[in-house]
């Protein structure tokens, strides 16, 4: 009887120090996390159908379905204009949205969306945007965990009537966001500002008279119905996308899988994420021009010109700002950045 006791006393000490080492090791391989992610993108639209579930799926796979993330798209969760504000809230786990609809509360991020820089294509304004932001690791993005940057690239102005030169923009009620708005008030447009899911209703309305955008919206948000010219010009538009997640659910996973996310996340960056856009983008054109019939109109060199010195002055401004917050580094950072990756894409 004693022995059978001191064998059952052994036993218990055995399996209290197995779950207390598994306890205070964290290595418990069957514990999983679910994850709800919020986007205003339509469920159509390849940014829920490339990227965001191609990410889901990526991370389920790298984790063993350790980690579940469930999409919630077109708004459902949250507006476009909260996305950011409330993941840090935690109304979402994770967000994908843009950093310009809530305007004035990345004032570093801005440099990656000023008028008058040249992206190539959406990699390069992309792999600028990371390299930078990962660089610069700027304090108004800290109350998230910022998993991943995108970018647009160059954007066109589309709209109901002809802009070919300076002239015709000037009074054009004009959707734009962000620094965006800056730019059409500095060419003399009227900018509207408004989320991407609101624009096709105000142009079918003539709410607005035309959209500052990448040539994706023509398609994917089917702006080419409501739009008849396509103005290019490359050197007034980029917009960024974060996708965050709030810091509490980011820091109740192990290191572990933290560590699994951030190189599934970094991978499915450099693979989809960073040519996302350019593949909507000729997608969009080729809509445009030949299923809707739209113009486009390419300005002269020495037009151009005359639009590029108008934004001049909010670069100047920006740098102004920038210098009297000690970050006078910022735009450097994205022009020599820039210069980096258009020599490469």
């Amino acid at each position: 009887m004693k022995n059978i006791k001191k064998q059952l006393i052994i036993i218990l000490i055995i399996a209290a120090m197995t779950l207390s080492f598994v306890s205070c090791s964290g290595t418990d391989k069957t514990e999983t996390f679910e994850f709800t992610l919020a986007h205003f993108f339509p469920g159509t639209h390849p940014a829920e159908t490339v990227f965001v579930q191609g990410w889901i799926n990526k991370i389920d796979e790298a984790t063993g379905g350790r980690v579940k993330i469930t999409s919630y798209s077109g708004g459902t969760l949250v507006g476009a204009n909260e996305t950011y504000n409330q993941v840090v809230e935690g109304v979402a786990d994770i967000g994908l949205s843009c950093f310009s609809y809530t305007r004035g509360q990345f004032p570093v991020l801005e440099a990656f969306e000023l008028p008058g820089i040249i992206y190539e294509n959406s990699k390069v304004a992309s792999m600028v945007a990371w390299e930078g932001i990962k660089e610069l690791n700027p304090a108004e993005v800290q109350d998230t965990k910022l998993l991943m940057v995108i970018a647009t690239g160059p954007g066109d102005l589309f709209t109901t009537t002809p802009v070919r030169n300076l002239g015709d923009l000037q009074g054009l009620e004009i959707r734009a966001t962000g620094l965006s708005a800056k730019t059409i008030e500095a060419l003399g447009g009227i900018p509207v500002g408004m989320p991407q899911s609101d624009a096709y209703e105000a142009l079918s309305k003539g709410i607005v008279k035309g959209n500052l955008s990448p040539v994706e919206v023509l398609k994917g948000w089917k702006h080419g119905e409501v739009t008849d010219y396509i103005t290019r010009t490359p050197f007034l538009y980029n917009t960024l996308f974060f996708v965050t997640m709030n810091l509490d659910k980011w820091n109740s996973m192990p290191k572990e899988l933290q560590d699994i996310i951030t190189e599934t996340t970094e991978t499915f960056h450099q693979e989809v994420g960073i040519g996302l856009w350019d593949m909507q983008n000729e997608a969009g054109m080729d809509y445009a021009i030949n299923e809707q019939g739209m113009e486009v109109i390419d300005l002269t060199e020495e037009e151009a010109a005359i639009w590029i010195e108008k934004v001049q002055g909010i670069q100047d401004e920006y740098s102004n700002n920038m210098t009297s917050l000690g970050l006078d580094d910022a735009l450097d950072t994205v022009k020599a950045l820039a210069d980096k990756y258009n020599g490469i894409y």
